[in-house]
């Protein structure tokens, strides 16, 4: 196991039925254990949680392992009932979503298959 990025954190919060995670720096291999662990432990069945929101704001970079992580994300809330939804995704981000194949699967809504954009720029 590697040290923790100092570059990267995540700010967890919780605000009724909606639970927000801030990733902040380079989403890597180190790094996407962290985020899947921070979701994990929230996401316990019987969880009060319906919204699960990614904040991408503060992103800098993201690798496979980043891209596997937020798959392992989708999973979790998949599992659990709760929509999941990729907001200020950077271009970058956009982009590897794109090429990936990936971005319906990750942005479509937990339980309805609704359709949630993030407010990607960049």
């Amino acid at each position: 196991m590697t040290a923790p990025d100092p570059e990267f954190s995540l700010i967890v919060t919780a605000v009724a039925d909606v639970l927000r995670v801030e990733i902040a720096g380079d989403l890597d291999q180190t790094a996407s254990e962290e985020l899947v662990r921070a979701v994990a432990g929230h996401l316990t069945p019987g969880t009060a949680f319906r919204h699960l929101r990614l904040d991408f704001r503060q992103l800098t970079w993201i690798d496979s392992m980043g891209l596997a992580a937020l798959l392992r994300t989708r999973r979790l809330t998949s599992t659990a009932g709760v929509r999941l939804r990729l907001d200020n995704r950077p271009g970058f981000l956009d982009r590897l979503l794109a090429l990936t194949g990936t971005s319906a699967h990750l942005t479509a809504s937990g339980s309805t298959g609704e359709e949630v954009t993030g407010t990607g720029t960049g």
